[in-house]
């Protein structure tokens, strides 16, 4: 991903110099490079470990479906202008593969020489064909003829029989035949497509398999018994295989009446959509190769080559059937901050103060509580709630449901096109729906992503606002994954800037002024860039001045130039960047003072915090935004106050100072787009996480 610069950076005096920056789909697949190292890292619990190689395997699913897609749709009509590194496509594309390569080969050689054998070692195992015993090939084969073969659906190819259409990132065989058919046809090429109604891993049971925790991978199964599916014929080979397709979903959203219904009709699609990367097993002969590329109409350069299953992204199911707890990470309980007890007014004690929380540290139950409460209180007369990814399981949609059918007035604005959430989105949206609540579906061409909940109760013969904002979604099981920052208040100030904003999304209301709250596309973009200027303006004027943010992601071009030009004048600047940053840090008499980190440990770190010096005022900004374009211009978005100076310092101590401090989780950025561990030296270890697991949870 490294450029030379053409120039020494002193040289140069424009700040949107494409030299200045990294490439942000090349940044992005970095990230994929630090999750790799979790996998191969001897202090993390070994099961844990095989989440985390199957996290890089969904996560590059992932890449290829949205980016890789979408760069080669540009590509292939023209339309790719470059970005502000300046690199065209075409080069994009060629910088992709040889970067896919090396993480292919380095995921596969972690799964063959390290992960794999010392399952084996703790009586885990993945057995292949060529591993099973005689009375394992007995119970498997009786498994395949009475749950598997039943459900397939071999295909010979021939002119009567052309290659079928092969469903997004699902599971088939390439058999090559000899022999004649029943009709005198001589065999040559098949195809089995494995249904998704099938268990990518079958477990032997223990009377079989012996000690221990045995697992086939259905691609072994296949493989192994392929010969019963081809009566007559002799197999000559067979090869696992996997093609991804573009799955960005396209919805002129102006030229629809009904959006739920355009999607839906969409997703039916998406599983067929143009191909953009074949997976293939490594001894996959050059002839099929070519005939899969031909007929999927890719490339060679679009083949990725796997020694070990083409689908490894399923190793990782096999964690919640193995209970081995000293193989995963320890068990933590979430708890409630000290003002929140069972049985709680959270009416009387949001009143009196504001509560912060922090997740996973801290219990997501006093979101639940808050909404179960003012489902139930007879005093709540309306509720509005977003939600982006939420979940199907979750509690909340319940609760609305409730306080719906309670008479409160529940509208619940739902983000219909939650990249890979959209038919989950779908479901939850009828549902809510058919119980009397009032669903929109945010505002056309902008993806509603802010986290808020607003509760309008009467109280004294008044009305009051009670306010939940936060930096990630209303979803329960992300709370005990993800990293993040929830604000309970009821400020009126910020109550008031939230009911507006609610209007807007729920009408048509015009541009709105805000209080306290930044808003985007509209004051968040200006706001992030005026603060930074603010602290190059203290820096002129021989003030101290600093910035300090955590974000998962910094793309933004004109963000990155004022961060630049705040370096140059002497601001220093801490970034904590979990995935993808653009941003060269420490070019001579260009960024020198900004440092930038990023911190891959147990929890997926998600929170996004701001800070700002301010002239000895820090500002403490919390919000669901990254500095990216497509957060501060394409969707709304908010950030939010903490204007308690305890809570404030908490925000910073948690969040800020002590993640600057982790040396055995963080990795430092250079200024060529490389990324090397930070290491403790003669420090302590310091372990952000770990740090927070033992301060808050005890």
């Amino acid at each position: 991903m490294a450029r030379k610069l053409p120039l020494p950076a002193t040289a140069i005096a424009d700040l949107s110099a494409p030299e200045l920056y990294l490439n942000r789909e090349l940044a992005a697949l970095e990230f994929n490079f630090r999750v790799l190292a979790m996998a191969r890292d001897a202090r993390v619990p070994l099961l844990e470990r095989l989440r985390y190689l199957s996290i890089v395997a969904n996560n590059l699913d992932e890449f290829f479906e949205v980016r890789v897609a979408m760069l080669k749709h540009h590509h292939s009509y023209g339309s790719a202008a470059p970005g502000p590194d300046g690199l065209p496509s075409g080069e994009v594309l060629t910088r992709i593969r040889a970067r896919v390569l090396d993480l292919v080969a380095e995921q596969y050689a972690t799964w063959q020489e390290q992960l794999k054998p010392q399952l084996d070692a703790e009586g885990i195992r993945f057995l292949t064909r060529h591993q099973w015993n005689a009375v394992q090939r007995h119970w498997l084969q009786g498994y395949f003829e009475h749950e598997v073969l039943p459900v397939l659906s071999p295909l010979g190819l021939d002119p009567a029989h052309p290659f079928p259409r092969i469903l997004n990132k699902t599971l088939n065989i390439a058999v090559v035949l000899q022999g004649r058919d029943a009709f005198g046809h001589e065999g040559h090429m098949a195809l089995v497509r494995a249904p998704r109604s099938l268990p990518r891993i079958v477990r032997l049971p223990d009377e079989v398999g012996g000690d221990g925790h045995n697992f086939v991978f259905l691609a072994e199964l296949l493989q192994a018994f392929v010969d019963l599916m081809f009566p007559g014929f002799k197999v000559a080979g067979s090869y696992q295989f996997r093609v991804t397709r573009n799955s960005e979903l396209i919805v002129e959203e102006a030229e629809v009446e009904n959006l739920a219904r355009a999607l839906s009709e969409e997703l039916l699609g998406r599983g067929y959509a143009r191909p953009v990367r074949l997976e293939i097993a490594n001894d996959c002969p050059k002839a099929i190769t070519a005939m899969l590329v031909a007929n999927f109409e890719l490339e060679e350069s679009d083949v990725y080559r796997c020694d070990g299953p083409v689908n490894i992204i399923r190793a990782g199911s096999i964690y919640d059937q193995v209970d081995r707890p000293e193989l995963k990470f320890a068990r933590f309980v979430p708890c409630l901050p000290a003002a929140i007890g069972p049985g709680t007014n959270l009416f009387e004690v949001i009143g009196e103060h504001d509560v912060l929380l922090h997740h996973p540290y801290e219990s997501f139950a006093a979101v639940v509580d808050l909404l179960r409460q003012a489902a139930a209180d007879p005093g709540v007369l309306a509720i509005k709630q977003t939600l982006y990814r939420a979940g199907e399981d979750t509690p909340l949609v319940d609760l609305l449901v409730e306080a719906a059918r309670n008479g409160k007035d529940v509208t619940v604005v739902i983000e219909l096109r939650a990249r890979f959430d959209e038919a989950a989105n779908i479901r939850l949206a009828t549902k809510l729906q058919e119980a009397g609540v009032q669903v929109v579906y945010g505002v056309v061409g902008y993806k509603t992503h802010a986290k808020m909940m607003l509760i309008v109760r009467r109280e004294a013969g008044a009305l009051r606002r009670y306010v939940h904002l936060s930096t990630g979604n209303y979803h329960q099981a992300n709370s005990r994954m993800y990293t993040d920052i929830g604000l309970m208040t009821a400020n009126p100030e910020i109550g008031e800037d939230l009911h507006k904003v609610f209007q807007q999304l729920s009408g048509l209301g015009s541009v709105i002024n805000l209080k306290r709250l930044l808003h985007s596309p509209f004051t968040l973009y200006r706001s992030v860039v005026a603060k930074i200027e603010r602290e190059t303006a203290h820096a002129l004027a021989g003030k101290p001045a600093r910035i300090v943010a955590k974000l998962n992601a910094l793309n933004e071009a004109h963000v990155i130039e004022a961060l630049y030009r705040a370096s140059q004048a002497g601001v220093e600047i801490d970034l904590i960047v979990r995935g993808a940053c653009t941003l060269r840090p420490g070019l001579p008499g260009i960024s020198e003072r900004i440092r930038v980190r990023s911190i891959v440990g147990r929890f997926l770190e998600h929170s996004r915090v701001y800070w700002f010096a301010n002239d000895g005022q820090p500002e403490t900004y919390c919000a669901s935004a990254d500095w990216m374009e497509r957060n501060l211009m394409r969707r709304v978005e908010v950030a939010f106050p903490i204007l308690d100076p305890a809570l404030a310092r908490r925000v910073f101590d948690e969040t800020l100072a002590n993640g600057l401090e982790d040396n055995t989780e963080a990795w430092l950025l250079g200024g060529d787009g490389r990324y090397t561990r930070a290491t403790p030296g003669e420090r302590p270890p310091h372990s952000a996480q770990q740090t927070l697991l033992r301060k808050i949870c005890g």
